[in-house]
């Protein structure tokens, strides 16, 4: 008999593919018994590629659950999706990974936290870029205590022309939104995490259609199709937090910038200040004098050096699988990951009012 934790897939696309089953067949504690998918040969491939000895391929997810070898459910499938599949696997006694964001609406996030709490079951939220190494070097740095009091701070998810042309990304119904729902939560969730700030006061939001219905536009992906394109192609807000503190979210697919880059922040504290625009650089005040440091994260300058740290996506899934195995805290609380849902609902309702909403 196998001590290994057993994990089924649900849902075996994109992002199934290009991080979490690459990265936890790294791992030696865990193998995955269970791919499901309603295109029912991407399931088959990826149990070919991914899978153990005996492992299952299913359409649907509910015969999935009803195997109760199963300990863990990472949950791979659109926005719309997220709620429902994840609080039925937490109803059936299993962890969940669910992917980014935490749910279509801020409402199903709560319901999903309410049901972690219920089951017992530990739950987190794919958030892979807290895992980089320039955002873990950041988030000691803050920890520490080194920027003083962050009471301003940008999170960035700009693309100048890099609309995802596939899948559900131009279906709001699907997605509950574009570029803001997409990255700007990679940008939000890291900023909130670095400034350890999760109570908002008050957020101000604009989204736009400008340049969505252009056709033949220049795109990273060929041309979209505007008909099909019905989510934002850019939005803006200004979090005003309870302590005082501000944050200014700016996310777009298309966006006539050169200031692009995305899942990035920058922060500004009464001690120093931090961004990650052009590699990851504090600066602050010292004897009277300005300085920048930039921190050498790489093997850069070392001849013959090849880095062996370990990389975001495999530190992501042995973090969440050991949280696991240790009863401990995940590294993305779905406590977190629910206001990120809150704060984007915000902005798009703002958006649509022309007001500012107000949390309680």
């Amino acid at each position: 008999m196998s001590n290994k934790l057993k994990v089924a897939i649900i849902g075996c696309g994109g992002i199934a593919n290009g991080k979490h089953m690459k990265s936890l067949a790294k791992l030696d504690t865990v193998e995955m018994v269970a791919f499901c998918d309603l295109i029912v040969e991407r399931a088959e491939k990826a149990a070919k590629e991914y899978g153990a000895e005996g492992s299952k391929v299913y359409v649907d997810y509910k015969e999935v659950l009803q195997d109760a070898s199963i300990d863990v459910v990472h949950v791979c499938t659109p926005n719309d999706s997220h709620a429902e599949i994840t609080i039925a696997a937490l109803e059936a006694d299993k962890h969940v990974m669910c992917e980014k964001p935490m749910a279509k609406t801020a409402a199903d996030a709560r319901r999903m936290l309410e049901a972690a709490k219920k089951s017992g079951k530990k739950l987190t939220i794919g958030y892979n870029n807290r895992f980089r190494l320039d955002s873990q070097y950041l988030h000691q740095i803050c920890e520490r205590g080194d920027l003083g009091e962050v009471y301003y701070a940008r999170a960035h998810a700009l693309r100048r022309r890099a609309v995802p042309t596939w899948g559900v990304f131009l279906d709001e119904e699907k997605q509950g939104g574009g570029p803001l729902i997409d990255i700007g939560t990679h940008a939000l969730d890291l900023t909130l995490w670095m400034m350890n700030n999760y109570e908002p006061k008050v957020v101000l939001g604009t989204a736009y259609h400008k340049l969505s219905q252009r056709e033949n536009a220049a795109n990273a992906w060929g041309p979209w199709d505007p008909k099909q394109f019905t989510v934002e192609d850019s939005a803006f807000g200004m979090i005003t937090m309870k302590n005082g503190a501000t944050i200014v979210l700016e996310s777009s697919w298309a966006l006539n910038t050169l200031q692009d880059g995305e899942a990035k922040c920058t922060l500004c504290g009464t001690e120093g200040g931090a961004d990650m625009q052009d590699g990851l650089r504090i600066n602050g005040e010292s004897l009277g004098r300005l300085y920048t440091q930039e921190i050498n994260l790489g093997g850069k300058g070392v001849a013959f050096y090849d880095s062996k740290e370990e990389q975001g996506p495999d530190l992501e899934m042995r973090l969440w699988i050991e949280a696991i195995q240790n009863d401990t805290e995940p590294v993305v609380t779905p406590e977190q990951a629910l206001v990120v849902s809150e704060i984007l609902e915000a902005i798009y309702e703002s958006s649509r009012t022309g007001k500012a909403i107000y949390f309680d």
